[in-house]
């Protein structure tokens, strides 16, 4: 038995043809897609254009163009030198784009200079010609490897963060091309006793196991990541390089071999450097282990 009133039901909303059409004009919500913005895949997407650019270098010296073989794989180390930059800027720094760079670096600084240098001048010696290339190839190898493993192991102490050890992938790849960098020059003048000095295997085989040798030693080099310049070396550094730039256009071979003799003269520098900064950090730290101990 009910006792109170029935409460009164509301009519359902009439859906008017206006209201239908608002609806089907709303603009429907965009859908998301899973996955990385753009900005985050251009340092990748300039390593993989490093390594077309390593690769298209030994397509060229097959043609027997190597002066755009040199071009390419120097296309190659400029972009290597702004893809990590790039990616600590996007805040797009990963263990995936670090490998990708390393297998980019072995490619085109590891596998091309040495296949150019065969190429140009150590083919002439059959099989003894290509094992300064097996050497050269096999200890860029295993510097990148040893880089590699160097990210997982402790940081290394401060006074040594601006160093690296041993000569780093793209100066080495310079260093290998310094005898065709000079032939190139001597063709260009037309200096044929020049040209066939540096062209005979024998040279070109030294620089090769020579720049190996640097490429696996323990030596200290600057990397140039937070390297001050002092105030008053401001001005000078600033007209180097403005003078060093017009001499790569003027004659990008004779640029390119005196910066490779200047990277060298530069090693000693280096190493002293890094014995300096060592010495000035240990006796810094010789109190503090003297106030421990006496704790």
């Amino acid at each position: 038995m009910n006792d109170g009133p029935t409460p009164e039901r509301t009519p359902p909303a009439r859906i008017t043809p206006m209201r239908r059409l608002r609806r089907r004009l709303r603009p429907r919500s965009r859908p998301r897609f899973k996955g990385l913005s753009f900005n985050r895949m251009i340092p990748n997407i300039m390593t993989l254009l490093g390594l077309c650019a390593g690769l298209t270098s030994m397509r060229f010296a097959l043609d027997g163009r190597f002066g755009a073989a040199v071009t390419a794989i120097a296309v190659a180390a400029a972009i290597d030198g702004l893809d990590g930059r790039l990616a600590r800027l996007l805040k797009a720094v990963s263990r995936f784009g670090a490998e990708f760079d390393s297998l980019s670096d072995f490619v085109c600084f590891g596998v091309a200079p040495a296949f150019v240098m065969y190429l140009w001048s150590l083919q002439r010696f059959d099989g003894y010609g290509f094992v300064p290339c097996l050497i050269f190839t096999v200890c860029m190898a295993l510097r990148l490897a040893r880089f590699n493993a160097a990210m997982d192991n402790a940081p290394a102490p401060a006074y040594a963060y601006n160093f690296f050890t041993g000569v780093p992938a793209p100066a080495g790849a310079g260093l290998a091309l310094f005898p065709l960098f000079v032939g190139l020059e001597a063709q260009q003048l037309g200096w044929d006793r020049l040209l066939t000095m540096v062209q005979f295997p024998l040279f070109p085989a030294i620089v090769l196991v020579g720049t190996a040798l640097l490429l696996v030693s323990t030596l200290p080099v600057w990397s140039f990541k937070n390297f001050k310049v002092p105030a008053e070396y401001v001005l000078p550094v600033l007209l180097g390089v403005g003078l060093y730039a017009a001499l790569l256009v003027a004659d990008p071979w004779l640029a390119l071999a005196a910066g490779g003799l200047i990277y060298l003269a530069m090693l000693p520098f280096s190493l002293r450097s890094f014995r300096r900064l060592r010495r000035e950090a240990e006796a810094m730290r010789e109190p503090l282990d003297g106030a421990a101990a006496e704790q």
